[in-house]
C-alpha cells in the first residue's frame, strides 16, 4: 500500500486527543466547518464553524469512527442527535489549556470555501474591517506564523503551537 492509498490519519489523531483529554481531566472540544453534510443546530453555527464539547460527560452515545463522529447532546436544553464527517473537524484542543491539533482542510473542503468566499460581497463586513491583523513570531527563531482569525468576545481558550 502507498502514502496516497492509506486511510487518512486524521481520526486516529482525533480519537488519540480525545482519549488524552479525558484521561487528564480535561474538555475535548472539536472546531467544526459546517456545511450541509455536518448534522449540527444551526442556531449555534457562527461564520461557518461550531465548537463541540465531546466530553463524556456532556455527550451520549458518542462514537469517534474513521468516517463520522456521532453522538447525542443537550443545546438549551433540547436533545439533539449530531454528526459530523471527519474531513469537516478543523481542530481538536482541550478548553482548559488550549492544547490540542489543528487539521489543514481537505481539497475538497478547501474548494468550497473558496467558492463560498468568492460569492460575498467584495466589501468587507464591518466586524472584518475593524479586527486588528497580527503578525506572530515564535520565540526560537524569526520565522513569521501566519495571523490567526480574530476570535469573538468571549470565546475560549485558542490553540497553543508546541514544538
Amino acid at each position: 500500500m502507498t502514502a496516497s492509498e492509506s486511510s487518512s490519519t486524521r481520526p486516529y489523531m482525533i480519537r488519540a486527543l480525545h482519549e488524552w483529554c479525558t484521561d487528564n481531566g480535561l474538555t475535548p472540544y472539536l472546531a467544526v466547518r459546517v456545511d450541509h453534510t455536518v448534522q449540527v443546530p444551526r442556531e449555534f453555527v457562527k461564520d461557518g464553524e461550531i465548537v463541540l464539547n465531546t466530553s463524556y460527560d456532556a455527550t451520549g452515545s458518542l462514537q469517534l469512527g474513521n468516517d463520522f463522529i456521532a453522538f447525542k447532546a443537550r443545546f438549551g436544553g433540547q436533545p439533539r442527535d449530531i454528526m459530523v464527517p471527519v474531513g469537516r473537524v478543523i481542530a481538536i484542543y482541550a478548553r482548559e489549556t488550549g492544547e490540542g491539533m489543528a487539521f489543514p482542510l481537505s481539497e475538497e473542503t478547501a474548494q468550497q470555501v473558496e467558492a463560498a468566499d468568492e460569492g460575498r460581497d467584495a466589501a468587507p463586513a464591518e466586524s472584518d474591517a475593524e479586527a486588528p491583523v497580527m503578525q506572530l513570531v515564535t520565540p526560537d527563531d524569526d520565522t513569521p506564523v501566519p495571523p490567526r482569525p480574530p476570535t469573538p468576545a468571549g470565546a475560549r481558550p485558542a490553540l497553543k503551537r508546541v514544538k
